[in-house]
């Protein structure tokens, strides 16, 4: 019996995953590109690179544009295609005063 609820549990979680947001990567590890060339892309683009992390599967680089505006982007691991681009604000706190 516990064998066919683990199974029943197995296949719904399964079914549930289209159920995904867009913006999670779902490519296998022995696809990605390095961090190396994560780092080589965002100074190609000119950012200053603060840190790479991951994120829903996807490279996320946390820096400054070639203007100095903070960014955060999400990249695609295997392809290095930027998903999503946020400038972030750093006056948001200056409202508190």
């Amino acid at each position: 019996m516990v064998r066919m609820s683990t199974s029943l549990l197995i296949a719904c979680l399964l079914s549930a995953a289209p159920a995904r947001a867009d913006d999670d990567c779902s490519v296998p590890m022995a696809d990605w590109q390095p961090r190396d060339a994560v780092e080589q892309f965002a100074i190609a683009k000119g950012w200053h690179v603060g840190r790479i992390r991951l994120d829903d599967g996807c490279y996320e680089v946390n820096g400054r544009d070639a203007s100095g505006r903070p960014i955060e982007v999400k990249l695609d691991p295997a392809t290095l295609t930027i998903l999503e681009m946020e400038f972030e604000d750093e006056d948001s706190d200056a409202d508190d005063d």
